[in-house]
């Protein structure tokens, strides 16, 4: 459990550090575009699974921890467990991120552009469809699963294309959380919990019902 606990440390600190922190250097530089935002996510995603899915699933959200625990994938202390490493990792990224550049962007935090409806809806269906492309590639018994890194890393930099002019396509608690605590911006936070959550529990029974 110690290495699975490590790895779910360190690959969501690479995550959100790679995120918040592009966002932060776009900012600063304008150097990356909202296309080299979405690479970024995409990208240092598919790199991690590949790195550490043998390890622990590769997991990095707890929104994914949620969703194997439901499946009974995992038991309830184990997720537990793996949703604290996942939050620890995210907070010691925003805090470098903070380290290096100060609170530029919010640190990079997800926030709302427009209504919180639609950041909301948004962000619920985001992860209802990445939840969707993990299980049917990955969990599923006849998945190409050598593949699943290159499929959830597509998703998710598809997803940031269409969703991070319009919400910052979290998908990810971890990630909206730990910016947001360390920037103290967290007027918003709640949505970006609930609809990740709630789009969590809704891809999920859909697969359970579609497979049981």
């Amino acid at each position: 459990m110690r290495d699975k606990l490590l790895a779910e440390f360190l690959g969501t600190y690479f995550l959100v550090f790679a995120c918040t922190g592009a966002i932060v250097i776009e900012t600063i530089t304008h150097a990356l575009t909202s296309l080299g935002t979405a690479l970024v996510a995409g990208l240092v995603v598919m790199a991690l699974i590949y790195s550490f899915h043998h390890i622990s699933g590769a997991h990095f959200n707890p929104a994914v921890t949620v969703s194997f625990w439901l499946l009974g994938l995992i038991s309830a202390p184990s997720a537990f467990l793996y949703i604290a490493s996942q939050i620890l990792g995210a907070l010691a990224a925003s805090g470098t991120v903070l380290f290096l550049f100060g609170d530029v962007a919010h640190l990079g935090a997800t926030l709302p552009v427009f209504s919180w409806h639609q950041t909301f809806w948004f962000e619920f269906l985001l992860t209802f469809w990445l939840m969707m492309v993990i299980f049917w590639s990955s969990v599923h018994e006849k998945a190409a699963k050598s593949f699943a890194g290159l499929a959830v890393g597509g998703m998710v930099a598809l997803a940031a294309l269409i969703g991070g002019p319009v919400s910052g396509a979290s998908m990810n608690p971890a990630r909206s959380l730990a910016p947001a605590l360390l920037s103290g911006d967290l007027d918003s936070l709640w949505v970006y919990l609930a609809a990740t959550t709630l789009g969590t529990v809704a891809a999920t029974a859909l697969f359970r019902k579609l497979n049981p």
